[in-house]
């Protein structure tokens, strides 16, 4: 992808080993902000985002690293800050709050 003030380029791997974390922002320019999606089991400050028609297990009881939940509803097992799913700039505004650091 390109366009008059940035461009990215998608890279095959071809059978090498997925790149840790770690590597992958080593990479980077500098930037102000990384959102991540993936790597959930890397030690770095993360948003849970829980949908409970699906059912699945809560990650936050087992990652210290979770540091909010974004979900559809606000249950009583939830252990951290809860932000609602649906209001993006709530989401935003907690990123930004709080701090370096929150991928």
């Amino acid at each position: 992808m390109a366009s008059g003030r940035r461009w990215a380029l998608m890279h095959e791997l071809r059978g090498s080993a997925e790149p840790s974390l770690d590597e992958l922002l080593e990479r980077m320019t500098p930037v102000d902000l990384v959102l991540v999606e993936g790597f959930k089991h890397h030690d770095h400050p993360k948003l849970e985002v829980y949908r409970h028609a699906l059912g699945k297990p809560l990650l936050h009881p087992d990652d210290p690293f979770i540091v909010a939940i974004a979900s559809d509803h606000r249950l009583a097992e939830f252990c951290r800050p809860w932000l609602p799913l649906a209001d993006a700039s709530a989401i935003a505004s907690f990123i930004l709050g709080h701090g370096v650091g929150l991928v």
